[in-house]
């Protein structure tokens, strides 16, 4: 009969699933706990360890030097793709946009004066005004609502100059309706027609024209702002080609310390495609920058000027005009002085037109531009001799021959002002080509830089994982 083993300690009973095991009886050795499985490692504690593993080997250190010589060059490309993208598109604008809105803007103010003067000049004719007289009212109201149209379309939605636009458009109707009442006063002999021509004047001169000013200055402001875009160093991308044509050199040295083969095709490919999109990147954009500046100096800051100085003409012979519409009914009162209000801001506008043709004289830079200036100032020399001969006129009670040398068919201040502005008119399309020229080439400089280098930037990155990959070649 076979009888179980004797033992001095019970036989440990398996407890149920998912119970800890119980303490054995005093004086028993304890269990030890399972061991623990350590925890598991992250994905990038792992590349790390690799890459520090791989550093410990020359194939290793040469895979990690040429994945960072295409990092480098691919940055150095889409670095300067983008700066230089940037700034042609700037320069663009400055050509096609910006500046014809400037220029727009200074023909809208312009027009407007224009057709106020030619208003008031034709009241001055009697109460059958000349046909020339109405056509050119006619041709400058036209022109304004034209041009309104243009700014309108160009505008960014909710910006300033759109609601400047927006006041324009629905004054210009009620001027228009204004000049209307009268002509038809004047024509039938009230005298009432003088008063709703000066009522049209101010609203002209008060809110019509301070209005188109201010859409002139935005304009303004806007070109300036695509000229700042435009012309700025890309100091980056420059940096970036630098620094990659830098450790391209350092990459070819270190292979030469080590194989003692002075060049590596593949490296001396990337170094040459390098240095060719640096050089173009830089060349390119001096050039682009430099004419750039010069359609701005002799370009932009000229027609600003003259501008102004065509702006200030318009404006004196409209107050020259006026002067014999209101006849004294409206003065002003300066250091306890009192003067006609027509015949002293004609003096102030004429002062003004003499300064911005001196000013326009000294920035343009061949005869091309000085020709028609002078010429202007000349007119406008004359313009001032016969004003002051109908102002004494005037002030000596002789209107019909004041109204003779102001209006006259021969040897009055109109002939002057045609002369001047005239003469203005062609000083401004002459530095508008030389701006158009300028600002051409400037962009043109351009053409091509941004894909140009992009292609390069990738054949570098492909010469220079080609020369390091030959090199890893010789391992295997």
């Amino acid at each position: 009969m076979t009888h179980p083993p004797q033992s001095s300690t019970a036989p440990v009973q398996a407890g149920p699933v998912g119970v800890p095991p119980q303490p054995g009886p005093p004086g028993s050795l304890p269990v030890p706990p399972a061991a623990v499985p350590p925890g598991r490692r992250t994905a990038f504690a792992e590349g790390v360890e690799r890459l520090r593993a791989a550093a410990t080997t020359e194939p290793g250190r040469l895979r990690i030097i040429g994945a960072l010589l295409a990092l480098l060059v691919v940055a150095f490309g889409a670095v300067t793709a983008w700066q230089t993208s940037e700034r042609a598109a700037a320069a663009d604008d400055v050509l096609h946009r910006s500046q014809p809105l400037s220029s727009g803007a200074a023909d809208i103010y312009r027009s407007l004066a224009d057709a106020n003067t030619a208003a008031s000049s034709g009241f001055l004719s009697g109460g059958q005004e000349t046909a020339a007289s109405r056509e050119r009212y006619e041709k400058d109201i036209r022109s304004a609502a034209s041009g309104l149209v243009t700014a309108a379309a160009n505008a960014e939605p909710g910006s300033a100059s759109e609601a400047t636009i927006a006041r324009l458009n629905r004054l210009l109707p009620e001027y228009k309706g204004l000049i209307e009442r009268a002509r038809t006063y004047n024509r039938q002999g009230y005298p009432v027609g003088g008063a709703y021509l000066r009522y049209a004047n101010g609203k002209m001169q008060k809110e019509m024209l301070p209005a188109a000013e201010d859409l002139y200055t935005k304009e303004n402001q806007r070109l300036a702002a695509d000229y700042a875009d435009a012309t700025p160093f890309p100091w980056p991308a420059i940096a970036l080609g630098v620094l990659a044509l830098a450790a391209l050199g350092w990459a070819q040295r270190r292979m030469y310390r080590r194989t003692n083969r002075v060049l590596n095709e593949g490296l001396v490919a990337a170094a040459t495609a390098t240095t060719v999109a640096l050089l173009w990147l830089v060349v390119g954009h001096a050039v682009a920058r430099s004419e750039l500046d010069g359609s701005y100096d002799h370009g932009v800051r000229s027609l600003t000027v003259l501008h102004d100085a065509r702006i200030a003409s318009l404006k004196a012979r409209g107050n020259e005009n006026l002067s014999l519409v209101a006849r004294g009914a409206e003065t002003v009162t300066v250091d306890g002085e009192t003067y006609d209000a027509y015949y002293y801001a004609f003096d102030k506008d004429l002062a003004v037109l003499g300064k911005g043709l001196t000013q326009a004289d000294r920035l343009a830079d061949d005869q091309g531009g000085r020709t028609p200036v002078k010429t202007a100032r000349g007119d406008m020399a004359v313009w001032k001799q016969r004003h002051t001969a109908a102002r004494t006129e005037d002030e000596n009670g002789n209107y019909e021959q004041a109204l003779d040398k102001v209006i006259g068919a021969k040897g009055a201040t109109g002939e002057c002002f045609d002369g001047v502005d005239s003469s203005i008119a062609r000083a401004i399309a002459y530095e508008q080509g030389e701006f158009q020229r300028a600002a051409g080439d400037g962009r043109d400089a351009m053409t091509g830089l941004p894909v140009g280098v992009a292609v390069l930037a990738v054949l570098a990155a492909a010469g220079a994982v080609a020369g390091i990959g030959r090199r890893l070649s010789e391992y295997r």
